[in-house]
């Protein structure tokens, strides 16, 4: 567990990291990949020729004799929604970072990017249970909360339950949101919550995981350890079955939760932990500007 000092630390050097990150690079691709809510009424000008009549306000042009046309602008204002998993098997790392830390730096730079953009952030972190909830506000102040939090929550539960925290998010938002699930989705039984949610919020899941998780090296005879039981056991990494196993177990995980939000309508993302997620995430806004 980190101490306050550490913590207070690395909340520095994330607000730094993450605000040049979502000022630089997300500055376009994320205030135009998501649209607003809908429209609102902004002022009453001249129709011109081309305007749509349907807009045409008739006590105005009665008053004045003349056609006026009703302008309307999109609501910017977005609830930025994270539902992070911070279970102990987000504990597991081998290159670059550990998926929690990992996570934590996506989550920093995802909530400077809405607030940033004048939208409103909160998050829900958990593992087999709620373990907090963080309500969506405005400003700078509450994106480093959601961070100091993150870097300071310890689960108290060890096993993964998304089910859980999809039915707490649905009970929680009213209106539509945008939600980044991240997580490592080792876990089932979530599929009719998520497309539940996804039927009332735009979800987007970020599939966290180490490299050593989908393909094992031949190091021989080694102990591994279930972070999330706590069991213990001997596997024999030399041989080419046993790491095949392995792959196949990963890629069927990675399969369930590719079909689930293929489903459910929404987009999941694959981020390795010793790769450029940056690249993967513009590649993602941009896309959806298309």
């Amino acid at each position: 567990m980190l101490t306050t000092s550490e913590i207070l630390r690395k909340v520095r050097d994330l607000e730094i990291k993450s605000k040049h990150l979502a000022s630089d690079l997300f500055s376009g691709e994320y205030h135009s990949a998501f649209k607003g809510k809908g429209m609102s009424f902004r002022e009453v000008r001249e129709y011109y020729p081309g305007d749509d009549v349907r807009f045409i306000d008739w006590n105005v042009s009665a008053r004045f004799n003349h056609p006026y046309s009703k302008v309307f602008e999109e609501e910017r204002e977005l609830t930025v929604m994270l539902l992070i998993d911070i279970s102990a098997s987000s504990l597991f790392g081998t290159v670059g970072a550990t998926k929690k830390n990992l996570a934590t730096e996506i989550a920093a730079v995802l909530s400077f990017a809405a607030v940033n953009n004048g939208d409103k952030v909160g998050a829900i972190l958990y593992s087999n249970k709620i373990e907090k909830y963080i309500p969506a506000k405005k400003g700078k102040q509450h994106a480093l909360y959601i961070i100091r939090e993150l870097l300071g929550t310890d689960a108290a539960g060890k096993g993964t339950e998304m089910k859980a925290a999809l039915r707490y998010f649905n009970n929680t938002s009213r209106q539509k949101s945008i939600a980044f699930i991240l997580s490592d989705f080792l876990d089932s039984g979530y599929e009719d919550a998520l497309r539940i949610a996804g039927s009332r919020h735009d979800l987007i899941g970020l599939k966290i995981y180490d490299r050593l998780e989908q393909q094992l090296p031949d190091l021989g005879l080694v102990q591994i350890e279930d972070l999330e039981t706590g069991k213990r056991h001997w596997i024999d990494t030399g041989n080419r079955r046993v790491r095949q196993a392995q792959e196949g177990e990963f890629f069927r995980v990675t399969a369930a939760a590719t079909a689930a939000f293929k489903k459910a309508g929404s987009d999941l993302l694959h981020l390795r932990t010793d790769e450029d997620y940056i690249k993967v995430l513009r590649h993602f806004f941009m896309s959806r500007n298309r």
